[in-house]
């Protein structure tokens, strides 16, 4: 995982768990916790090697300018495994038989101590380490009791950017700052700020002195927008005024969380421009998934492309003659991802205006995005249904939904509503194998997007504050009103499911309407004050 290629492009950095398979010599523990480390493959020929042996392994990693040096996120707390061990408090190996076993008793006096899928977290906090590429060298950067992710190199490779929580309270309140840390003298810098912030997804322009950052300061609690800002890197606007807001003004809402059970992604992503000019990012609009630019002296926001499909991830490469080619994974609710490629004129560069929106259309090539893989083969003789968009207005919002009718059932049919989590995420023209395996089981799907859903604007967002119940219920249950009314579903045969929010929206709506046949609840949000 975690491929990436070295700046002067000798080299492929990753991360590989193989040692585990094929490097591990007889008698290794076998609890080890090392496993996943960086491997280097030379380009010009030659079988990729291991570069780090850090204790607890490696997380993420990001070339330096230099290509000389790496950065890697590991939860190691020395070098050494005998060190790292020491600093835990336990044995660097397993007792003879006879002898006291390693206890296995733990203290915890924080919350957010583990997560499902991962187990205990709270031994595990990342932090950065810098890596020398010709001799394996490490060095650890930042410690601290909070994680240290999404590092990002400066222009000239002495500093490094990165998202923590360093307030006292971390396991208490949600925040999060970006931070440079200077990787000579150690220094930190606290580069945004105020006493609640969620700043995150750095970005440097190329000029050393200025970062951009996706976050808000919670003006409208949990239902507040992402925003695109620019802060200088020497911290002097850390406060909680400090920075300055590019997109606010505009209500885009970048680095929505998109629902989709099959299409993979990153974390949201700013793209900064060789020149410094433009900021290209992601943000959804009326379910669609786009790609935007946006000016870094101000202005209205660009949209770049235009469709029913969802664009999940990208990158930004600026060729001569002032050519941008943006690459990303484009998907639509009946084609899983590909890669696609944009391309942005130099004259739309230079005269600040936007080539016009990519169209899309069916087939390899169509529109100015154009097709470079094809994975139709892999669902080869299986139909997927297309949705059937639909507007409904309640309580005087305006909710988007879509119908995926099922090929197999007479009018009217049975029906499973679906509520995606969040409840700040969004359902829109992404793919969902699990809607689709319904449909081609005789039942019909209904799935929306109530008050409280990313991709509508703040105020949308922030429509279920202190109303997680009766108004997002009404949403849900007025599509199936609206289709019981026009003979598409059967209102003795309705199911109503959903995931976390969703989870704690179909509990809600099970305990005030009987009008289901059956309902499931998964992983729901059931106790709020126990969540906490």
């Amino acid at each position: 995982t975690c491929a990436r290629f070295s700046p002067d492009g000798r080299w492929l950095a990753f991360l590989s768990d193989r040692r585990l398979a094929v490097e591990d010599a007889p008698g290794a523990p076998k609890d080890r916790t090392d496993g996943t480390q960086v491997y280097l493959l030379p380009l010009d020929g030659g079988e990729a090697f291991r570069l780090t042996d850090l204790p607890q392994g490696v997380r993420s990693l990001e070339w330096a300018p230099d290509s000389g040096r790496l950065v890697a996120v590991s939860s190691s707390l020395a070098a050494s495994r005998t060190d790292d061990l020491r600093l835990r408090g336990r044995r660097p190996s397993t007792p003879p038989p006879g002898e006291v076993p390693e206890s296995d008793y733990r203290y915890i006096d924080r919350l957010q101590y583990m997560l499902n899928g991962s187990g205990f977290t709270y031994d595990q906090v990342p932090h950065l380490w810098l890596v020398e590429v010709g001799t394996g060298a490490v060095k650890r950067l930042t410690a601290g009791d909070s994680a240290d992710e999404a590092p990002v190199w400066s222009p000239d490779g002495t500093r490094i950017a990165f998202v923590s929580n360093r307030g006292r309270d971390w396991d208490l309140w949600y925040r999060s700052d970006i931070w440079v840390v200077d990787t000579d003298t150690l220094k930190l810098t606290r580069v945004t700020g105020g006493p609640r912030t969620a700043f995150a997804s750095p970005a440097w322009l190329p000029d050393g002195q200025t970062i951009a950052a996706l976050g808000h300061r919670f003006p409208a609690e949990a239902g507040s927008r992402q925003d695109i800002w620019l802060f200088p890197a020497d911290g002097s606007e850390a406060g909680a005024e400090g920075g300055r807001n590019l997109s606010g003004p505009y209500d885009l809402m970048p680095g929505s969380g998109m629902n989709s059970d099959i299409v993979p992604g990153e974390p949201a992503r700013l793209h900064v421009s060789t020149d410094g000019r433009w900021i290209t990012f992601l943000a959804p609009d009326k379910g669609a998934y786009e790609l935007w630019r946006i000016g870094t002296d101000g202005g209205t926001p660009e949209r770049l492309t235009h469709g029913q499909h969802y664009l999940s991830t990208f990158d930004r490469t600026d060729l001569m003659g002032g050519v941008a080619r943006i690459a990303c994974l484009r998907s639509t609710p009946t084609s899983l991802s590909d890669v696609f490629v944009l391309e942005v004129d130099p004259a739309a560069e230079a005269s600040g205006t936007a080539a016009a929106a990519a169209e899309v259309g069916s087939g390899p090539g169509s529109g100015n995005l154009r097709q470079l893989t094809l994975n139709a083969s892999e669902l080869a003789g299986i139909a997927l249904v297309a949705p059937q968009e639909r507007w409904l207005e309640v309580d005087g919002y305006r909710i988007q939904g879509w119908l995926i009718e099922s090929p197999k059932a007479r009018r009217p049919g049975p029906l499973v509503v679906e509520i995606h989590g969040g409840p700040q995420t969004l359902y829109g023209w992404s793919p969902f194998l699990e809607f689709q395996v319904l449909a081609a089981s005789g039942m019909s799907v209904w799935y929306c997007n109530p008050r409280g859903s990313e991709g509508y604007g703040q105020d949308f967002a922030a429509a279920n504050f202190r109303d997680w119940g009766p108004g997002p219920m009404r949403d849900v249950l007025a599509g199936v009103d609206a289709l019981v009314a026009e003979g598409l579903a059967d209102a003795t045969r309705l199911g109503v499911t959903g995931g976390s929010y969703g989870g704690y929206l179909t509990n809600w709506i099970i305990g005030h309407d009987d009008r289901f046949a059956a309902a499931l609840t998964a992983r729901c949000v059931s106790d709020l004050a126990a969540l906490m």
